[in-house]
């Protein structure tokens, strides 16, 4: 099967996602700089949440890229990882509406182990589709990084019932770690197309 609807298809819920979340923003009542207090929360909860689906949306370019052909194992797989992101906007609104009180933190991170694993899965698949061989696979070897990601998102979701606060600070920097994008698959696929010229 050819790549291009499961692109364009991944695309468009993406960007669904992200004009959900910007719609949950309200507009204070207000027109002092001081009525965005209460709002504060909320923002910094939407710029996270807008860093993580960008991140995915980054990673899964480059890795979609990087493959030549899927099949219908990888069309579940991807739907499975869209299902785990479409519910960031729920999460998001929930945590921040509530000043990052504990079971919407905890929740938050659910989530976000969840759409780790649903990544990790798709990753597999792709391998799996292209072979142990393929430029996916050599470019992402073990992938440490993801499966310390997952970790951190566990640690922050039992760190909850200490301080959400260093739950939140755990989702930062995972996406702190993620934020530039994943260097791997595109210097692999450099030195393919570079290799393929000679």
């Amino acid at each position: 099967m050819k790549k291009g609807r499961l692109e364009a298809f991944s695309d468009g819920v993406i960007a669904i996602i992200i004009t959900i979340m910007v719609l949950e923003l309200r507009v204070p009542h207000g027109d002092h700089i001081r009525d965005l207090v209460p709002l504060l929360p909320v923002l910094f909860s939407y710029v996270l949440s807008f860093a993580y689906v960008g991140i995915y949306w980054n990673n899964h370019h480059h890795m979609i890229y990087a493959v030549d052909r899927i099949n219908g194992a990888i069309l579940w797989a991807n739907l499975n990882f869209l299902f785990w992101l479409s519910l960031i906007p729920f999460v998001t609104s929930w945590m921040g509406e509530n000043s990052f009180n504990r079971w919407p933190v905890i929740l938050y991170g659910g989530v976000l182990i969840m759409a780790g694993l649903a990544y990790d899965i798709l990753c597999t698949q792709l391998i799996k589709e292209g072979g142990r061989d393929s430029t996916l696979a050599e470019a992402l070897g073990r992938d440490w990084k993801a499966k310390y990601s997952v970790l951190a998102y566990v640690a922050a979701i039992a760190l909850a019932f200490v301080s959400t606060w260093i739950s939140v600070s755990l989702y930062v920097t995972v996406a702190a770690a993620w934020f530039i994008p994943d260097r791997r698959i595109e210097k692999k696929v450099r030195g393919v197309k570079g290799s393929e010229e000679q």
